[in-house]
């Protein structure tokens, strides 16, 4: 068996090759259309290199441990946009290829020994895509966290503007019901299936079978996330026009808790950017007379912008108290920053700040800063902004302890 592995050493350039190819010109694998020859090869010769081991009869029983490239395939595979079917026909023509090749040695071994060659291969292409399919699992649960992440933060602003846009918002609400109740039937069918799935697991072949029509749930819930956040950011477009007043609800809100709140909604958005996010409210007033949803709408928005214009660093929440009458919240970003010309329009509505060398977001409407203008000021506070080009920006909001009512 030694001298398969040889030759399955010797051919896995020739193997690498017409698998490329063969998923090239497969018309079942859509995705790889748009692939390069390079990005269709991905992590497969890692494979190769993991079956030419386990075909020496030295480390045959090591089969999981040195099949982990798979992991990065799938994962990879997620990004590229291909469909679970797809995934699992790449092995299986990458199986039917890798034993063509072996077929001549194959017909000169024993029974027995050709028998097992088989046996390995198998084991091996099995595992391998157990595997593949695990982390490309995980890469599409990643991606509805997000769009979840997303799809909340979107829906606050959709709030804000239901009063001022009722007639416009009437047209297309109808629209925005069936995806977002697909959105919550698949998940919760796809959360049912993984438990059950973990609970009955107990081979190689039965995770492949029963992981495909889980992940399809998945791209049913990513598919109709997508279109919802498309027709909700269409609906925005639509509805920018200046807010109406906003009758305040004065309460009594614990800072610490509200800033605890804010940031695990818009952790996974700073976490899908590689951004660090933290807080620190040490010096917070335990308690302060406001409007906790205006409040979490102000420090929601401050925070996303950050997100949004930083490529790497972090992001920090800073509060604490200035005086018995005022308090300050702060987010701070180590972002592209906002050249001088530009800080005293990012308040303005629709004024969005493109990143260097590219055009404004698509995502963004150019508003969030505005309405946190709006919001402060009629939270009786103070907005300010120190930025530099290349090193970020800070954002302020100093407001006070206790609402002035005679002047809301």
């Amino acid at each position: 068996m030694t001298n398969l592995s040889c030759i399955l050493s010797e051919q896995t350039d020739r193997i690498v090759q017409i698998w490329v190819e063969a998923v090239a010109q497969d018309e079942k694998i859509q995705s790889a259309d748009r692939l390069s020859r390079v990005a269709i090869r991905n992590h497969i010769p890692h494979v190769l290199e993991a079956l030419i081991t386990v075909l020496s009869k030295s480390q045959e029983s090591d089969v999981r441990s040195i099949v982990q490239a798979s992991l990065q395939h799938g994962a990879l595979r997620a990004e590229q946009g291909f469909e679970p079917t797809e995934l699992a026909r790449e092995y299986r023509l990458l199986r039917r290829i890798i034993l063509t090749q072996l077929e001549p040695s194959l017909l000169q071994e024993t029974t027995a020994e050709a028998l097992r060659a088989v046996f390995l291969v198998d084991a091996v292409i099995d595992e391998a895509t157990a595997q593949c399919f695990d982390s490309y699992v995980k890469q599409r649960l990643q991606e509805v966290e997000l769009i979840q992440s997303q799809l909340t933060l979107t829906n606050q602003e959709l709030n804000r503007l239901l009063q001022a846009n009722q007639e416009k918002l009437s047209l297309i609400t109808h629209e925005l019901k069936t995806p977002l109740s697909s959105i919550i039937s698949y998940s919760t069918l796809f959360l049912q299936q993984t438990l059950s799935l973990q609970q009955q697991r107990s081979l190689p072949q039965e995770p492949l079978r029963d992981a495909i029509p889980s992940i399809e749930h998945i791209e049913r819930v990513l598919r109709n996330g997508h279109r919802l956040l498309r027709m909700i950011n269409d609906l925005l477009e639509l509805s920018r026009s200046e807010m109406i007043q906003v009758q305040l609800e004065l309460l009594s809100v614990d800072v610490r808790s509200l800033i605890q709140d804010v940031v695990e909604v818009v952790h996974p958005l700073a976490e899908a950017r590689g951004l660090q996010l933290t807080w620190n409210a040490d010096l917070a007033p335990q308690t302060v007379e406001t409007d906790p949803i205006r409040l979490q709408q102000i420090l929601t928005n401050l925070v996303t912008n950050a997100i949004r214009y930083t490529e790497t660093g972090n992001i920090t929440i800073h509060c604490q108290c200035l005086t018995e009458s005022e308090w300050e919240l702060s987010v701070m970003d180590t972002g592209v920053g906002i050249a001088p010309e530009n800080q005293a329009r990012v308040f303005a509505p629709f004024f969005r700040l493109p990143l260097p060398g590219q055009p404004a977001s698509p995502d963004s409407t150019g508003l969030g800063l505005a309405i946190v203008a709006q919001l402060v000021k009629l939270l009786q506070g103070k907005i300010s902004l120190k930025s530099e080009l290349g090193v970020g920006s800070r954002f302020s909001v100093i407001m006070p302890m206790y609402q002035n009512q005679q002047a809301i």
